[in-house]
């Protein structure tokens, strides 16, 4: 579960020759946090491609538990990289990004929850500082039934609860991935795939709301062979949206992700693409986009391609950010940072809502 640290050229974030220990992403991470003292960076440990099978077997047993989380806070906290290299205060917590637990686990994720939190408190009374402890939760009914929420909750600093991914190319019909809210027309409006509708059942769980962070997406999720009805959306699809230039001008000539051409949208996965190259699709011949805001989210159309994305626009983040300063939530994070434009514009209209 230890994250792949990339060497490279030691960072000179500042301007000055950077000389302490750590290369690549570390070096960089301490780099920042000298030019920005009150800067808090936790390490997510484990992700949605990641094998859940160590957090599963770590969790069954209070030895498993217990090695897990004293293994992490050496490395990531107390900063005992490898031998002769010491990065103290590197990390300041975790965020468990463990994708999901099925029913079996339902007692052993808030255990492990409490392990890492034990040990945390024992580092904090040793050395004055505060440690923060977090965990990725599903939107989806049935995954976060296998999560006892207000058990779990009750261990951590905040949650950071997905708000996207509710529509994707796994489904044969295109829809709103991220919306706010729902309406009867939605042919799976039953279904509850809506944010609203999470954070009430998360509320109700016995999650307090301070504790409830919403996901934002920076990416949109695209269909292929949609026909030309209703702009597009709630229509039947062929396939999932190809991997385009990052410029929206064509199709990527090479999408693999290891040797892919250059100029690619970086997502490199047919089904997505950066708000960066959704910002200029918007502007070019052929591409619609419309706005929902019963529902919050924005879409886009092209009907001579039968190509469909759904995605966040600014009026959308604008109504979600007041969405979460009416309801008393924690606030919002995002997915994926490398995704918004040059100028992190919907990144920063997230935080010129909460403001």
């Amino acid at each position: 579960m230890h994250p792949k640290v990339t060497l490279s050229n030691r960072p000179r974030l500042s301007g000055k020759s950077y000389t302490a220990p750590l290369y690549g992403n570390f070096g960089a991470i301490q780099q920042l946090k000298g030019l920005h003292p009150n800067l808090r960076v936790l390490i997510s440990l484990g992700g949605q491609a990641g094998d859940v099978t160590g957090f599963v077997t770590a969790a069954a047993t209070e030895a498993g538990r217990a090695a897990l989380a004293s293994s992490c806070i050496n490395l990531f906290v107390k900063g005992n990289i490898a031998a002769g290299v010491t990065a103290p205060g590197l990390f300041d917590g975790f965020n468990i990004d463990w994708e999901f637990p099925g029913a079996a686990d339902k007692q052993n994720f808030t255990a492990l929850l409490k392990e890492f939190r034990k040990q945390l408190n024992v580092l904090a009374k040793a050395t004055g500082k505060k440690y923060v402890l977090t965990f990725d939760s599903p939107a989806s009914p049935k995954k976060y039934g296998n999560i006892d929420l207000k058990a779990a909750a009750a261990q951590v600093d905040f949650l950071t609860i997905d708000g996207y991914d509710y529509a994707g190319t796994w489904d044969k019909q295109t829809n709103e991935s991220s919306s706010l809210y729902d309406t009867a027309e939605d042919p799976v409006y039953a279904d509850a795939r809506y944010i609203d509708a999470t954070v009430r059942a998360y509320l109700q769980a016995g999650v307090p709301a301070a504790k409830y962070t919403m996901g934002v997406p920076l990416y949109a999720v695209g269909w292929t062979g949609v026909p030309n009805a209703n702009h597009g959306l709630y229509q039947n699809a062929t396939g999932a949206s190809p991997v385009l230039l990052a410029d929206g001008s064509a199709p990527c000539p090479n999408p693999d992700k290891a040797t892919a051409s250059p100029g690619c949208d970086t997502v490199l996965t047919a089904g997505f693409a950066t708000y960066s190259t959704i910002e200029n699709l918007t502007n070019m011949h052929g591409y619609t986009a419309w706005y929902d805001p019963v529902r919050v989210g924005a879409t886009l159309y092209n009907p001579s391609t039968g190509t469909f994305y759904t995605y966040d626009n600014p009026a959308a983040v604008a109504a979600k950010t007041a969405y979460i300063k009416k309801n008393k939530l924690g606030g919002a994070y995002v997915w994926a940072l490398n995704d918004d434009d040059a100028k992190a514009s919907l990144t920063k209209a997230i935080a010129a809502g909460l403001k």
